[in-house]
């Protein structure tokens, strides 16, 4: 997060329905349109990601109806227990981990059953998976299904076209690429999303109501108290990546996780993600069999003051993964490798001195002068 989202979420706290406060959320709406890639309106939510999941479920589906959920990842699987606590009919489209579901296996699967909505994780934080909205956007293009994405994790620093690719709900939140503290939930529809949404026999929902928040933007407002700190956090924020250029900010993301993979390539930590496209925002990497992840993040972290992660699902002490979201630089990257270099070879792991530094730097150098 950088300081000045931190000084703008310092400034004294304004009314959520005075006129200040009200021409910040028009404005951050504005701003947040094009990253999304999308003319439709914008909502935002008191919420975690996992609340946005939920409620662009309890909009668009009704008790007995059916949803088609991928689950190449953690986050596949917590849609299915969303869905199933709502008493729904959940079907799982079963992809393996570290790859992405493609758009013959999802038109498959449609052409079978009549489902409500399909749901795809856009960037599987868990794996590090991207998935192709645009072709699975095609595949549904003209059909009743809705395309229902969570791009937590990917919104800002993953290219997402909202309107082009056929998304009908784009589901997302402050704290990864858009460089803000959680508890900021926002959502965007499109209009075959809301004909399913203004139906009075969806699941029950108050607070989650998305008429609610349709009208209640048509006010620069929203309908129940906001987190009014935090959105003016969010509109320095997107500020920032205005002001850098969207195009930009997407290309230092792809740069800086390009050459972190390269780095730990050097190491020995080889990508674990098999699919075609990898995320920009968080690297995840095969831990050697002689080794354990949660021995490498403890030890980043005791002893180097460096966070990364590990996993807390069937990949538990399997791999790590590294953020390369938001404000992050070059010299953090540099920095990691450095730890994680020094990390691995007092486990015991065979290291070439600088070897990832050296790989870093190279990709880091090379696509600099290509810009």
């Amino acid at each position: 997060m950088p300081e000045r989202v931190r000084q703008a979420i310092a400034r004294p706290v304004l009314s959520h329905r005075g006129p200040e406060f009200t021409e910040i959320l028009r404005r951050s709406e504005e701003m947040l349109q094009p990253v999304l890639g999308t003319r439709n309106r914008v909502f935002f939510f008191s919420s975690s990601g996992t609340g946005m999941m939920e409620a662009a479920l309890v909009n668009v589906l009704a008790p007995g109806e059916r949803v088609l959920i991928s689950t190449h990842g953690q986050f596949g699987e917590r849609f299915v227990a969303i869905a199933g606590a709502l008493g729904v009919r959940v079907d799982t489209l079963d992809i393996p981990w570290g790859l992405a579901p493609t758009a013959p296996q999802v038109e498959e699967r449609i052409q079978n059953a009549d489902y409500r909505a399909v749901v795809v994780v856009h960037n599987e934080s868990s794996t590090g998976v991207v998935a192709d909205l645009a072709a699975i956007g095609a595949a549904l293009r003209g059909r009743d299904a809705l395309l229902v994405v969570d791009s937590v994790s990917g919104l800002g620093g993953v290219e997402m076209r909202q309107d082009e690719w056929g998304v009908d709900i784009v589901a997302s939140s402050s704290q990864k690429a858009l460089m803000c503290p959680p508890g900021v939930g926002v959502i965007s529809m499109s209009d075959k999303a809301w004909e399913t949404a203004n139906r009075g026999d969806r699941l029950p929902r108050f607070y989650w109501d998305f008429r609610k928040a349709r009208a209640a933007v048509e006010k620069s407002e929203t309908p129940f108290t906001t987190p009014v700190s935090l959105i003016t956090g969010l509109h320095e924020a997107l500020e920032m990546i205005h002001e850098e250029g969207l195009p930009r900010v997407l290309a230092r993301h792809q740069r800086l996780s390009r050459a972190l993979r390269a780095g730990c390539a050097a190491l020995g930590l080889t990508s674990y993600p098999k699919a075609e496209k990898v995320s920009s925002t968080v690297v995840c990497l095969d831990v050697p069999e002689k080794l354990n992840g949660k021995d490498i993040v403890r030890r980043l972290k005791e002893r180097y003051g460096t966070v990364i992660a590990g996993s807390r699902n069937k990949l538990d002490g399997r791999v790590i993964r590294i953020g390369t979201m938001g404000c992050v630089s070059a010299g953090d990257i540099l920095t990691d490798l450095a730890h994680l270099e020094a990390t691995l070879s007092e486990l015991g792991w065979a290291v070439m001195p600088g070897a990832g530094l050296a790989a870093a730097a190279a990709i880091l150098q090379e696509e600099s002068y290509a810009r």
